[in-house]
């Protein structure tokens, strides 16, 4: 009896103890609900449409019988080979089929979009020659290498971040900090300065690295890139600072930064083709900024897009950083202010004491 009663007691203590931690409780409640729309819903290697451009003096005669996916979503009778390659390049279509030649039609592919290009090669008519592009054998490591460079960029960005700012709470350090003679703003970029700067070099290893060990080239522009991946640090970078804002323990911060990298890792076209999810989960996948920073590596490493290639991409990951930054900053601002009046109410009443 006394061992049921001490055991009836101990699930007791753990389920209060749970119900004050309400992070826990949701994660462990959120989690399970997150993978199974996840999976239900986005994880499909099924292509259900590939964007076709059809090109040359019988343009609209073949547009007009071309079989599924393959969806046309503009027919050029005037294009050429060099236009249907810079329509690829600018990631307008992923097939571009080229007619007017003596030994049918061509079809150029891009092979960076890896499963639409293989549901391509596979299901073209004996008539039609296929020629890819940017990746020729369909390899799967030039294709991840790009995308495994936004999801480092995301883990030091978030994690370590959101972690260095809980760890001066824990410590009481962030006391310090605010009866320092700086503005909370310099304080914030202080602070975040260094996690840059580790992403910064942790980018270019793991470039230097891919295009060694897997053979990934790199064909576009560098600044264009390094643009990119600025803009896309600031993201992160902001989002390691709000985790840090609403974490007291290192654990909780682990738990937040978690919650707010799976999505990220799952649905932003790394692993499942964004094309492929249901209709539902695809306006989640555009809102994530790591499918942004996927769309310009490739990009720019895969197809040697330029600057003006991938605007759309670096004006979202720009635009996003700087509402994710100031937002941080003001939260950041917050955290600080209070501590600081506290301080300089202490100081004041030491003073009239004396």
């Amino acid at each position: 009896m006394r061992k049921a009663a001490a055991r009836g007691a101990m699930i007791v203590k753990e389920l209060r103890q749970l119900r004050r931690d309400r992070r826990t409780v949701a994660l462990l409640l959120v989690m399970p609900l997150l993978f199974l729309t996840v999976f239900g819903y986005a994880a499909s290697f099924d292509v259900a449409e590939i964007r076709t451009l059809v090109a040359g003096p019988q343009a609209s005669a073949l547009s007009e019988r071309l079989p599924e996916p393959l969806v046309v979503t503009e027919v050029d009778a005037a294009a050429d080979r060099a236009d249907v390659e810079d329509a690829l390049r600018r990631g307008e279509a992923t097939v571009g089929l080229l007619t007017g030649g003596g030994a049918g039609p061509l079809a150029l592919v891009d092979g960076s979009d890896l499963f639409a290009a293989r549901a391509v090669v596979a299901g073209l008519p004996p008539q039609v020659t296929a020629e890819v592009l940017y990746n020729p054998d369909l390899a799967t490591a030039p294709i991840m290498v790009p995308g495994l460079v936004g999801l480092i960029l995301v883990f030091v960005g978030t994690i370590a971040t959101s972690l260095g700012v809980v760890r001066e709470r824990q410590a009481g350090t962030l006391e310090t900090l605010a009866v320092m003679p700086l503005r909370p703003r310099d304080v914030f970029i202080g602070k975040v300065l260094p996690y840059f700067g580790i992403a910064a070099l942790d980018t270019a290893v793991i470039v230097a690295a891919g295009s060694w060990l897997f053979d990934v080239p790199f064909r576009g522009d560098s600044v264009a890139f390094a643009l990119g991946a600025a803009a896309f640090l600031f993201v992160t970078l902001g989002i390691g600072v709000l985790v840090s804002g609403v974490s007291q323990t290192s654990g909780q911060a682990i738990q937040l930064a978690l919650m707010t990298m799976l999505p990220q890792l799952l649905l932003s076209g790394l692993i499942f083709p964004v094309s492929s999810m249901a209709a539902a989960v695809q306006p989640i996948a555009y809102v994530l900024p790591l499918t942004w920073f996927i769309a310009l590596s490739r990009g720019i490493m895969l197809r040697g897009a330029t600057l003006a290639d991938v605007a759309l991409p670096l004006l979202m990951l720009a635009a996003m950083g700087a509402a994710v930054f100031a937002v941080a900053v003001l939260r950041f601002r917050r955290d600080l202010l209070p501590r600081r009046a506290g301080s300089a109410a202490t100081v004041t009443i030491a003073d009239a004491a004396s």
